[in-house]
């Protein structure tokens, strides 16, 4: 407690009323005024079996159909497969420098390939553009080989991984998306898989916009048409088998907003790049993203009893993004959960309550709020004094 905490205590002045005041609620981040709220229309209506559109940033997903539906994921598998490559490159257990050698089933994987040589040796980057530019299933098996021994056990691996990141309808048996029965997913796991490519390898994501690759004097374009057609799509992968039909995750930023859209089954190369454009541009056009609460960013300072503090700083550990229809920033409403009484010791980081946003009252995000500064005890007497306050706020 401070001193002048306790001179007010001890002068009988009302403290504790004033000390157990609610706090305002806080105010949303300001931003310019916006132009007037725009009506959201129904999302574009798709040809393609299935799809969704996802805002990065909060996962809030805009628009779908069907996206739990069982499909074949043809050539969107090398995502997961690129996704465990990376992971062991950054654990130190591959280097880009890492030759390969090419064994007779990579070399002899049917499909789309990179034209390896078996017996030959190549290292891991150009193995890791081969996958990706090329979308090469020779290459991919090889890198599979490589990661642990055979494909089927990179197979398990990618489930693995697949049921770490809540792919729960989502089953791999082979590095390339080559069609078995077993190998299923669905629009809304290759989303899922999709943003975490990006979210945690976002310097190796960086491939994924590459647009040609050469390798043995055999130059093959991605075949993602979008990197030549649409500003600020930077990826993702295409796949496409008979049983598949033709499918893309594709991925853009606009004004530090980013979507992910997943078309599958899609009739052919053009429907699917232009459905998955026609996403984009509706959640573009219809939708914004904000930072309400940057991290660490003082929130809310509610008094704390028995401590050293008069009040205690509270914000969010990470930042608090929300995705809303465009125009309406100005009406969200922010509200806090927090213990009727604060009392020291409270460690920095500590859980404390939770910070609440709605709109037009639906909820729309929330988020833990954590102590921004610690909060040791005050002595003896300081722990007294708050005692006796605390006991006569709550008579």
């Amino acid at each position: 407690m401070s001193t002048s905490r306790l001179l007010a205590a001890l002068l009988g002045l009302g403290l504790a009323a004033a000390a157990f005041a609610q706090s305002p609620a806080p105010s949303p981040a300001p931003v310019p005024p916006p132009a007037a709220a725009t009506p959201i229309p129904d999302a574009p209506q798709l040809s393609a079996r299935s799809y969704v559109l996802m805002d990065f940033a909060t996962g809030r997903v805009l628009a779908e159909r069907d996206a739990s539906a069982r499909v074949e994921p043809a050539s969107l598998t090398k995502m997961m497969t690129s996704l465990i490559v990376f992971e062991e490159i950054d654990a130190g257990r591959l280097g880009l420098d890492t030759p390969v050698t090419i064994s007779e089933k990579a070399w002899r994987t049917g499909g789309s390939k990179m034209f390896v040589e078996v017996g030959k040796q190549v290292t891991v980057s150009d193995l890791l553009m081969g996958l990706i530019v090329q979308s090469g299933n020779d290459a991919t098996v090889a890198l599979a080989e490589q990661v642990a021994g055979s494909e089927d056990a990179f197979a398990q691996m990618m489930n693995a991984a697949a049921a770490k990141l809540g792919m729960t309808d989502t089953h791999f048996v082979n590095a390339d998306g080559l069609p078995d029965p077993e190998h299923y997913t669905t629009a809304r796991d290759m989303a899922l898989l999709s943003h975490a490519l990006i979210a945690q390898h976002p310097e190796a994501y960086e491939w994924y916009a590459v647009r040609e690759f050469t390798f043995n004097g055999i130059t093959q374009h991605n075949r993602n048409s979008l990197l030549w057609r649409e500003a600020g799509v930077d990826g993702i992968k295409t796949g496409h088998t008979e049983g598949a039909g033709y499918c893309l995750a594709a991925s853009a930023v606009r004004d530090d907003m980013r979507l992910i859209a997943v078309v599958m089954g899609a009739a052919s190369e053009k429907i699917r790049a232009q459905e998955a454009l026609s996403l984009l541009n509706y959640g573009f056009r219809f939708f914004e993203s904000h930072t309400v609460y940057a991290a660490g960013t003082e929130v809310a300072a509610p008094p704390i009893w028995k401590s050293e503090l008069d009040t205690l700083p509270l914000g969010v550990a990470e930042p608090l993004v929300v995705t809303i229809p465009r125009g309406r920033y100005q009406a969200l409403q922010a509200s806090m959960d927090l213990p009727r009484q604060l009392v020291a010791p409270v460690a920095k980081g500590a859980r404390v309550g939770s910070v609440n946003l709605t709109l037009g009252g639906e909820p729309v995000a929330s988020a833990p709020l954590v102590a921004l500064a610690e909060a040791p005890e005050a002595g003896f007497f300081g722990r007294l004094v708050d005692g006796f306050w605390m006991w006569w706020e709550s008579d």
